[in-house]
């Protein structure tokens, strides 16, 4: 994972989120209304709820905001009716991308995806076009500065509470699962139980390789790319293998 910090990228998408905290704030209310349609309102009993409250604790949402979520979720005819969708495509230079969406609408964000692709110089592809080349996994990552514990002992921890893989980074630690909301959430647990302060844990896409690209035409047409998919209220979660 050298030179691939997802700590680095963690703390530069937060500090666009900060300046829009509105619209994170919104995608993770559309998390918190599936996971609760799908699993119930009690977090001890719903992995994904109790997943979704951990990364919004993360991105700094109220308790309030989150309990409001919860309870308007558990509601009878509670609102609008969320599916997810994924995209896989092609960007410059033969950069692979995954896009997860949350959406009412297929056709809005079908289009607004096939957009973001088109004008940044890509294409959207096939179901599983570019899915192989990434590997699915549950993904924690701790802060440093902000962890009081060892190395040695956080991934001694990790490893005895069903984490695969553990790995030390400059500014963070990373911790690899099984691709599964319920062993993701005893790692995370067992972390949340030493005081551990996590930035992130979620299930993710990690890239087998990585691409560089170094034609600036190519950069500048996937980073419009990228941004035009973050700035979509619908998009949930954007995967790639630039080596940025």
């Amino acid at each position: 994972m050298s030179g691939h910090s997802k700590f680095a990228n963690i703390k530069h998408k937060k500090e666009k989120n900060d300046a829009a905290k509105g619209k994170i704030f919104t995608i993770i209310g559309r998390e918190i209304a599936v996971a609760v349609k799908e699993g119930g309102p009690d977090p001890n009993n719903n992995f994904k709820l109790a997943t979704v409250i951990a990364k919004a604790k993360a991105n700094n949402m109220p308790n309030d905001t989150i309990d409001r979520g919860i309870k308007k979720a558990a509601g009878e005819g509670s609102g609008v009716n969320y599916e997810y969708v994924t995209y896989e495509g092609y960007g410059p230079g033969g950069t692979a991308i995954i896009v997860d969406a949350l959406t009412d609408n297929k056709n809005r964000t079908a289009a607004n995806v096939r957009s973001a692709f088109t004008k940044g110089g890509g294409n959207v592809g096939t179901q599983g076009c570019v899915s192989y080349m990434f590997d699915k996994k549950g993904q924690i990552i701790i802060d440093k500065e902000e962890c009081e514990m060892s190395e040695d002992d956080v991934m001694m921890l990790a490893l005895d509470s069903g984490a695969e893989d553990f790995a030390a980074e400059d500014d963070s630690y990373e911790v690899l699962t099984e691709p599964k909301e319920e062993t993701l959430e005893a790692v995370r647990k067992a972390l949340e139980n030493a005081k551990i302060p996590m930035v992130s844990a979620e299930i993710t896409m990690i890239p087998q390789n990585y691409v560089e690209l170094t034609d600036e035409e190519a950069i500048k047409g996937l980073q419009k790319t990228l941004d035009m998919l973050d700035d979509d209220d619908d998009v949930q979660a954007v995967y790639h293998n630039w080596d940025e």
